[in-house]
């Protein structure tokens, strides 16, 4: 074994996971597969289980389900694989015939994560669905339930209706969108943080004051911003469409950030972001 190999294993050994309010575990750091076409998804998927990815984030509006749940399959290693209600697919029958196609894609047992993707208020049928996911989770069919780009006012509300606290709520988080309401929100009631576009769709790669705090660690940017949510305890999905950036986005557990670097990322919320707004998707 090469010295090279054994660093790499060893980075890969010492990945943390979030322990969800439900008990159960998620890694931290996951494979994310958005706009990965169908016919790349089973391949780059297990590229990712072969590197040391041990959590996968599909939703059926990706359409690449399938190709996922082959991979995780076929890798013989335990995965956790979520996947996501779409929004045409909102209100109680609709949710479950989703679900069921999903869980036939998929091919696996039970799902280990089930989120409603968006909460689309103008349909007023979110509410509805979470009962539907609660109802799938008793059933065993799923092991953990939460919800993605949910606002306070929605979390509050399906709280309040269900007393069903989500494990997680997946949203848009970055150095230029912090989220530092909603993250304090999720603390105070044990929802996990989950972070898509954790690098801004690339926009932040060339930030100087980024490239600066890479340069003092001996790391990429990307690297800087994966480790950056790792210290504030979110969990997080960057995409990666070859072999060499999955190692990049997975080697971040062998150095840290220190108050400094921390206090300076702060300095990058603009509010600014690059999918979205939740309250009009």
């Amino acid at each position: 074994m090469s010295d090279e190999t054994v660093i790499w294993s060893r980075a890969v050994e010492e990945q943390t996971s979030i322990r969800l309010n439900d008990g159960k575990s998620i890694p931290q750091v996951g494979q994310g597969v958005f706009l990965v076409p169908p016919e790349d998804a089973e391949r780059l998927v297990e590229t990712g289980i072969q590197v040391g990815y041990r959590a996968i984030d599909t939703a059926a509006f990706y359409r690449n389900e399938a190709g996922v749940g082959r991979a995780v399959r076929a890798s013989g290693e335990t995965v956790f694989v979520t996947t996501k209600l779409w929004n045409g697919d909102q209100g109680r029958d609709k949710a479950r015939a989703a679900f069921e196609r999903s869980h036939k894609e998929l091919g696996l047992d039970a799902i280990d994560l089930y989120l409603i993707h968006w909460p689309v208020p103008s349909q007023d049928l979110y509410l509805d669905s979470w009962r539907t996911l609660i109802e799938l989770r008793d059933e065993g069919r799923v092991r953990s339930i939460g919800v993605s780009n949910f606002t306070i006012e929605h979390l509050k509300r399906i709280i309040g209706e269900t007393g069903v606290v989500p494990v997680t709520n997946q949203v848009e988080l970055h150095p230029a969108l912090q989220q530092n309401e909603l993250v304090a929100f999720h603390e105070e009631n044990g929802i996990s943080t989950t972070s898509w576009s954790p690098l801004g769709r690339g926009a932040l790669l060339d930030d100087p004051l980024l490239a600066t705090i890479a340069s003092k660690h001996g790391k990429t940017v990307a690297q800087v911003i994966i480790r950056w949510h790792i210290e504030r305890g979110l969990i997080v999905i960057p995409k990666a469409s070859s072999e060499g950036r999955l190692r990049e986005n997975l080697d971040v557990f062998n150095f840290r950030l220190d108050d400094d670097d921390m206090r300076q990322i702060a300095t990058l919320d603009r509010g600014t972001r690059v999918g979205p707004d939740p309250m009009s998707m």
